[in-house]
């Protein structure tokens, strides 16, 4: 029951990963499209005409891309998670073995070491709030460029302490899986001792019984 409980948080949590993910996304996409496809994250900001700022020199496209595919793929895959779970808990048993538990281990730990990148790459990559207040060319360039990119960093890192919180509960759910495992190998090998010593105490009874009736 312990598990089972465990395992409903666990969902919980993804849900709430599948969320983040998609603010994340959405925000960098918008932060894209105010740049014309370029990526402004540490790139170089040029002024024009002593009163509007340009972005002289974006970085790689690939950047923007590396955290926009990171949070497009853990929420499909959280999404997809829950829709499984979903599906199993209206049509067959609502239970997941030890081996279930562990191959989700790596694939957690990879998502948070994943969503840490990403969000140091956000945390660092531009640091001027200010700079949205000010005109850019051409006209309504970078509008809210700065609150699209702080509310991708933000979802980004609240992101990272859910996966935390689900690598957690998924070792405790291994580290009671094999708990229980290893009582049921217990009790089962003390059945199975059990039981040959009682079948051998009746043959022996039974062999002395018929010695004492076969006796002349």
């Amino acid at each position: 029951m312990a598990d089972r409980c465990l395992h409903y948080v666990e969902l919980v949590l993804l849900a709430a990963c599948s969320l983040c993910g998609a603010v994340a996304a959405g925000s960098m996409a918008r932060i894209q499209g105010f740049f014309s496809g370029s990526c402004p994250l540490y790139g170089g900001v040029a002024v024009m005409n002593g009163s509007s700022l340009a972005l002289s020199c974006p970085s790689a496209p690939s950047l923007c891309y590396f955290v926009t595919g990171i949070s497009v793929f853990l929420a499909l895959y959280c999404l997809l998670h829950l829709i499984f779970w979903t599906y199993c808990s209206y049509t067959k048993d609502f239970h997941r073995g030890p081996s279930g538990v562990c191959i989700g281990l790596p694939i957690s730990a990879t998502a948070a070491f994943l969503l840490l990148v990403a969000a140091c790459v956000l945390r660092y990559g531009t640091s001027c709030s200010e700079a949205q207040k000010i005109p850019w060319t051409p006209p309504g360039m970078a509008l809210q460029f700065y609150s699209n990119l702080h509310n991708a960093e933000t979802s980004s890192w609240v992101n990272l302490v859910l996966w935390c919180v689900v690598l957690v509960l998924q070792i405790m759910q291994c580290n009671l899986k094999s708990t229980q495992s290893q009582d049921l190998e217990s009790s089962g090998s003390y059945r199975s001792f059990e039981a040959p010593s009682e079948s051998h105490l009746w043959s022996w009874s039974d062999s002395v019984l018929y010695f004492e009736e076969s006796w002349p």
